[in-house]
């Protein structure tokens, strides 16, 4: 569990520096018209984060909530993702995960086993959601690389 929350805690840092340095030009590229660009990748993450923030206390708090999922789609296209500030998205990121901290180093065995239900009936533990979160940001660190890379190719 150690090794979790520290890479939970981690993660806002290793999103930090995947981008740092990076041009406007770089961050607004989109490598195919359906494929998120740098910037979008950062909302998504913010707001995914608020959604996986609610759902974490909900299975601490409640007896085997209903825990909901979001278009992520419909979001990027009607939120207006261009539009909005991705240096706030990136320090909102940063304090839901302080938020959560308290509670991560504070957990008793039988926390990690509570349990919460999307309503298609998949269950998740608490430690499950915990590691999926984890999960989620490596997978956009990925992205993000492979959107690099794409501008790397793209400018020669």
């Amino acid at each position: 569990m150690e090794k979790l929350i520290e890479e939970y805690r981690q993660d806002h840092e290793l999103l930090r520096e995947a981008v740092e340095g990076l041009s406007e030009e770089e961050l607004r590229f989109q490598p195919a018209p359906d494929k998120w660009s740098i910037h979008q990748i950062l909302i998504h993450v913010a707001d995914a984060e608020i959604l996986a923030t609610h759902r974490l206390r909900k299975v601490l708090a409640e007896e085997e909530p209903l825990l909901l999922s979001f278009d992520q789609e419909a979001w990027t296209d009607n939120l207006g993702y261009d539009r909005l500030d991705r240096k706030q998205h990136m320090l909102l990121f940063q304090m839901l995960r302080a938020s959560m901290l308290p509670l991560l180093e504070n957990l008793t065995p039988e926390q990690l086993e509570r349990v919460g239900q999307y309503p298609d009936g998949v269950r998740y533990t608490f430690k499950k959601l915990l590691e999926l979160r984890v999960q989620h940001v490596r997978d956009h660190l990925s992205q993000i690389e492979r959107v690099k890379q794409a501008f790397r190719e793209h400018r020669l």
